[in-house]
């Protein structure tokens, strides 16, 4: 995924009511940008973070800023935007880039299935298994090298397991796609701690027959994209 308009520098002031975020821009200015993240965003919203945000110029948005990247001025980055999970997953599908996932020619987004809700992805091939797939960006990490997840409580995570566990049941595949939006991780497992629901739910749907796959990114101030599988579970 190409961000749409090149990204510039600034330092985080304060992240509030979730999806404000100040910034003060390299010129001295303090704006509001948009924080297109949800979830608690543990260890990535501290006061003085090096962060990127992508100005637009679209009249009908009230926001001219949006939050895109944190920089661990470490060499490593972290993209903040939970919403861009999907296109990038959608990018490196439609390029047959992820293990196990390209060997499908129909590829839909957001169909409804199990009880009110909608799958990201459904992927067929006459043939095979059709797959139900579900993607969760990753941001959080708490030990050096492992990606945790989730970040807060949720609810919503939780009912989508057990709607891919039904569909696994029925005869199809589901598989749960936790996206790794940071350079720095080489593993990737539960936070039990913040949400155990959530990390028994995981292993029910996981004795019911539902698959995991992990999949880190290569981050730039350019663009994020699909890099390759690390490993699930310590």
């Amino acid at each position: 995924m190409r961000f749409q308009t090149p990204l510039i520098p600034a330092r985080l002031l304060r992240r509030y009511k979730r999806f404000l975020a100040d910034v003060v821009l390299a010129d001295g200015q303090e704006v509001t940008a948009h924080c297109p993240n949800p979830g608690s965003m543990m260890g990535l919203c501290d006061p003085g973070k090096r962060v990127f945000v992508e100005p637009n110029t679209d009249p009908r948005k009230k926001l001219k800023y949006a939050w895109r990247l944190v920089d661990h001025e470490n060499g490593h980055m972290t993209g903040i935007d939970a919403g861009a999970a999907n296109k990038i997953v959608k990018e490196a599908l439609e390029g047959r880039k992820i293990p196990l996932l390209d060997r499908y020619d129909t590829l839909r987004s957001e169909v409804k299935y199990g009880t009110q809700s909608r799958v990201d992805f459904l992927l067929r091939e006459q043939g095979q298994k059709d797959i139900y797939l579900e993607v969760k960006s990753v941001t959080l990490m708490r030990e050096k090298g492992l990606a945790e997840f989730p970040d807060s409580v949720t609810e919503r995570g939780l009912k989508h397991l057990q709607e891919l566990a039904r569909v696994v049941e029925e005869g199809h595949r589901g598989v749960l796609l936790f996206l790794i939006q940071r350079s720095d991780c080489q593993l990737c497992d539960i936070a039990r701690d913040i949400d155990p629901a959530y990390a028994r739910g995981l292993e029910e749907a996981l004795a019911r027959g539902i698959e995991i796959l992990c999949m880190s990114c290569h981050l730039s101030e350019d663009i994020i994209a699909v890099d390759k599988p690390i490993p699930f579970g310590l």
